[in-house]
């Protein structure tokens, strides 16, 4: 055991969702960028790290984790389980490559939140049939955050998750400024952004933007 305090499950909320990405910062550092990010009120963070040393980034998630408890925002680990059990993180993000959401579960318990990374329908599907607390939708566009990524889904696959999956999910993948209304006018409730945020020299100021644009479309409600 880690000694921190059990957290309480808890669910996506609406809002942007944030990912670190440090080669894309500005030379500005994960724990630097994150505190800006927090500040604007961002209800969720997700720690992506593909490259560091392991105990580099325990040191960064024990850090990310105090500010996020101190904001009161979601702390998201993407693929390392074992870091998100050491710094009782509210939750960890895998993708269609990574171990199976069953076995997920069985090694982090019932507690914590597991999302799933989903490109199609059959895969949407799939995770809701497998227990996910949430579903990544995307990439929506073209994005050049990560070196891996799949060709684009386009924003049929959203509209079909909007009709048709009941549980929370976040779009995903190319999401800027000129384009996030058009997303959320489709139904997206929480929106990922990577380079957007964290490549902008005023995080607070483009967050701002973000928020009010969110804040101003028309949501659509198929089910309502």
């Amino acid at each position: 055991m880690n000694g921190l305090p059990k957290q309480k499950k808890r669910s996506l909320p609406n809002g942007i969702y944030a990912l670190t990405s440090e080669p894309h910062s500005l030379g500005r550092n994960n724990i630097e960028v994150a505190n800006e990010i927090l500040a604007c009120g961002v209800p969720i963070l997700q720690y992506r790290e593909k490259s560091k040393k392991v105990r580099k980034m325990y040191e960064e998630c024990l850090a990310l984790r105090a500010l996020t408890q101190q904001y009161g925002a979601l702390f998201i680990i993407n693929d390392h389980l074992d870091l998100a059990m050491a710094v009782g993180a509210d939750g960890v993000h895998i993708g269609q490559d990574d171990l199976p959401l069953s076995k997920v579960r069985e090694l982090v318990g019932p507690d914590l939140i597991i999302g799933v990374s989903t490109h199609s329908p059959d895969q949407a599907q799939a995770a809701v049939s497998e227990g996910a607390d949430y579903i990544g939708v995307g990439p929506l566009f073209t994005t050049k955050t990560k070196v891996d990524v799949c060709d684009p889904v386009g924003l049929n696959y959203l509209d079909f998750v909007v009709n048709n999956i009941d549980i929370p999910f976040v779009a995903i993948g190319g999401i800027k400024e000129h384009n996030l209304a058009e997303v959320i006018n489709l139904g997206a409730r929480t929106v990922a952004l990577v380079t957007e945020i964290v490549g902008s020299s005023d995080i607070r100021g483009k967050i701002k933007r973000l928020q009010h644009i969110m804040d101003t479309q028309t949501f659509t409600s198929p089910k309502a």
